[in-house]
């Protein structure tokens, strides 16, 4: 069963997903962009089956209760002042963190600044902000890839993203995705103001350079097929994490892990848990 709530914080209310018991292990799940909590639908479904606690929330500029007007909130301190927020309202001391995509560089950020609150981190397509900032200065192929992120933070952006039915939108997906969901990312983005909020994550970004190294339990997840990111920045994560470390590749994956293999994904990571 997938329950469905709101996490009132400091910061605003937050539209999540949940399920198994209360007083579970929690597990906390980030989202990346364009989509929302839904991505996790089926890693949050079984591992409520399990006896844990999972919830995955829009985050930021996702939930319409909590929709900043400028873009300066948008910067990774308010990012993963949300995360730690949110598990405070959900009276969670320690959890285990999970993110994908942009969520993905929120959690790995959390990991290093806040390790004490985590039992473990799993990062799925995202490799270490400082990992992905080397990529970028040092392999052709990774900055060719990251061209998409300059381009991102033009004010033309919104325009071009929702022109023709959405098709830039829909077209990211690589049709690796489910089109109903697709379906469902695009009226979310298509909303008075969600998109530019979306798209304000890449304009506040932080130079992930300045990452700090993490020491938390890690399990990070590339699919081979990851449009995005390429194999410099992926194998050269692991020299980013002074805790144990399990990499694993996921042959002809594309970047959409959470969707495009969620058995192979759910595997991993209650591998990880259990094993932590």
């Amino acid at each position: 069963m997938i329950e469905q709530f709101s996490v009132e914080t400091a910061e605003g209310s937050f539209d999540a997903l949940a399920s198994g018991p209360e007083d579970g292990r929690p597990v906390l799940f980030l989202h990346g962009f364009p989509q929302a909590a839904l991505a996790w639908e089926h890693p949050v479904a079984v591992l409520g089956a399990r006896g844990f606690r999972a919830v995955a929330f829009d985050q930021r500029g996702y939930s319409p209760g909590a929709r900043p007007e400028r873009s300066a909130e948008y910067g990774i301190d308010a990012l993963v002042g949300d995360v730690l927020g949110v598990a405070d309202a959900l009276g969670w001391a320690r959890f285990d963190l999970v993110g994908h995509d942009r969520g993905g560089d929120v959690a790995w950020w959390t990991a290093a600044e806040h390790p004490e609150r985590l039992r473990t981190l799993t990062a799925v397509s995202t490799p270490h902000p400082a990992a992905l900032a080397h990529a970028l200065t040092t392999d052709e192929d990774q900055h060719l890839r990251s061209g998409y992120l300059t381009e991102w933070r033009s004010s033309r952006t919104e325009q071009a993203m929702l022109a023709d039915g959405a098709d830039a939108l829909r077209r990211m997906f690589e049709w690796k995705v489910p089109p109903s969901r697709v379906d469902e990312y695009v009226r979310r983005m298509a909303e008075p103001g969600a998109l530019t909020a979306a798209l304000d994550w890449f304009r506040a970004a932080r130079p992930g350079g300045k990452a700090p190294k993490v020491s938390v339990p890690t399990l990070y997840v590339w699919g081979t097929e990851d449009v995005a990111v390429g194999s410099t920045a992926a194998l050269d994560t692991g020299s980013w994490v002074d805790g144990p470390y399990r990499f694993e590749m996921l042959e002809d994956v594309s970047h959409w892990v959470p969707e495009h293999a969620p058995d192979a994904l759910t595997s991993l990571l209650l591998e990880h848990l259990s094993g932590h």
